[in-house]
């Protein structure tokens, strides 16, 4: 099974690619692509989407299809083929 995540900003900056396709073999959560991608892009990753105790950062949105997760089952949000996730970071102004 594959899902396509988009990064903006800083996250295209510590991943250089502005999308990128994910795979996995079986069925899987928003929860467990974060931890993949953690591995995958290793400290910077890791530092701008968790806080010190290890909880995701509560500034970040995270969409699946244009859907915030915190209207589906959060970071249990399960993920199907074709799935397009975007981590939205704060968006400031003035």
């Amino acid at each position: 099974m594959k899902v396509t995540v988009k990064f903006f900003t800083t996250l295209r900056e510590i991943t250089d690619k502005r999308e990128e396709e994910i795979k996995f073999s079986s069925d899987f959560t928003v929860g467990e692509l974060l931890e993949q991608l953690s591995k995958k892009h290793g400290r910077k990753f890791i530092g701008y989407i968790y806080d010190k105790r290890g909880n995701v950062q509560s500034y970040l949105q995270f969409l699946v299809n244009g859907r915030s997760i915190t209207t589906l089952e959060g970071f249990k949000t399960k993920l199907k083929e074709g799935d397009r996730v975007a981590i939205i970071p704060p968006v400031g102004g003035g």
